[in-house]
């Protein structure tokens, strides 16, 4: 094999490819365009819509290495905002809510497309909002007339749209908005008891959760699994790490009310 030929190969060998909750305001269920019929436009970077890619049908050889998520502790508030979805909407009936989906441009090394789809599967599963025939989903593009917004967003950046006691921690819903922390979303926390991926699933239900009208909730016994919207990022208080409204077929719900847990401290940046 020639010199020139070895560098191509390992060339290619080489080459990669490339979490809580805030307080709780009243619910804010209608239909039409998001926070009081506005179209959001300030911030968002319509030019750097991201869209999935498609489907790469080479056979796969081995997984690359995983991306290491980076964001600052203060973002710069402008958007890239996912393209609206293809497909039909997520749910067999009910009312369609139709949501955008925006991730702070100083977040990198995870697409946006990549975190929409994480979204959308999470809100088109079979334990999810659409599982009682309550509630459709569909997410929307820049343009479009929207329901509400999932952000992901840094740590401060999160404090100015919660509106909420700052603590750069957790996560909230504020009206229209569902706010995920990026900070979480790559961490997670501590003592949550199952994987990440799980985590995630159960910040996009408990903070979708309000955006419906649903309430914090409690833990209701030992060993029991805990309702999605019980505050599992600051504690479980006995119950099992539950990241889904609906456990073996059936709406899941614990008593109404929020532990008075102390927050842990402010998240700063990741590099």
């Amino acid at each position: 094999m020639s010199l020139g030929l070895l560098r191509v190969v390992a060339a290619v060998v080489a080459a990669g490819v490339l979490a809580g909750c805030g307080t709780f305001r009243a619910p804010q269920v209608r239909g039409g365009q998001g926070d009081s019929g506005q179209q959001e436009t300030a911030g968002v970077d319509t030019a750097g819509e991201d869209t999935a890619p498609a489907p790469d049908t080479a056979p796969v050889r081995s997984k690359p290495p995983a991306t290491r998520i980076t964001y600052p502790a203060d973002g710069s508030r402008r958007w890239l905002v996912a393209a609206g979805q293809s497909g039909p909407a997520a749910g067999r009936g009910g009312t369609l809510l139709r949501y955008r989906v925006l991730v702070e441009r100083d977040i990198e090394g995870l697409a946006t497309a990549t975190f929409a789809n994480a979204v959308a599967v999470t809100l088109g599963a079979k334990d999810g909002w659409t599982a009682g025939g309550q509630w459709r989903f569909e997410r929307v593009g820049a343009g479009q007339a929207y329901d509400f917004t999932i952000y992901l967003a840094t740590p401060d950046t999160r404090d100015e749209l919660c509106r909420d006691v700052p603590d750069g921690y957790t996560s909230c819903r504020s009206g229209d908005k569902v706010v995920l922390n990026v900070a979480r979303w790559v961490k997670g926390v501590p003592s949550y008891g199952k994987d990440l991926a799980s985590y995630r699933r159960y910040m996009v239900n408990h903070e979708v959760g309000h955006r419906l009208g649903h309430g914090h909730e409690l833990c209701p016994g030992p060993g029991e699994p805990a309702p999605v919207m019980q505050q599992q990022t600051l504690g479980l208080h006995g119950c099992e790490p539950n990241d889904a409204p609906y456990v073996h077929g059936e709406s899941y719900h614990g008593p109404s009310g929020a532990y008075p847990d102390e927050t842990p401290a402010r998240e700063k940046g990741r590099a």
